[in-house]
């Protein structure tokens, strides 16, 4: 298993963009992405300008995949616009979970 955690923080007028954006790519993932397990976009309580995404992969070769991807591609092109600061990426291992099969930790 291979996830990470993705914090976007968005400009004044950039939530309604990026949010269009996500929408328009994420049926995408969904349908065309075996390898991506799950691909979770949050807005953050108390902060409606920041967004957090927590995506799993079968492992680095499907994320390596899904980063290749012609609508991916778009969606990393396009983030930018709505971006007060570069995206924070942190790659995650697994601890102890609920909800995570043993064999992927």
């Amino acid at each position: 298993m291979f996830a990470l955690v993705v914090r976007f923080d968005l400009t004044s007028d950039g939530a309604d963009g990026f949010d269009r954006l996500v929408a328009e790519t994420v049926p995408l993932i969904l349908t065309r992405e075996s390898g991506t397990l799950l691909y979770v976009t949050h807005i953050v309580e108390g902060a409606p300008l920041a967004r957090i995404f927590y995506e799993v992969y079968a492992d680095r070769a499907a994320f390596d995949a899904h980063e290749e991807q012609a609508h991916v591609k778009r969606f990393l092109a396009e983030r930018e616009q709505y971006l007060s600061a570069p995206a924070r990426v942190e790659f995650v291992v697994p601890g102890p979970a609920k909800g995570v099969p043993a064999g992927a930790r």
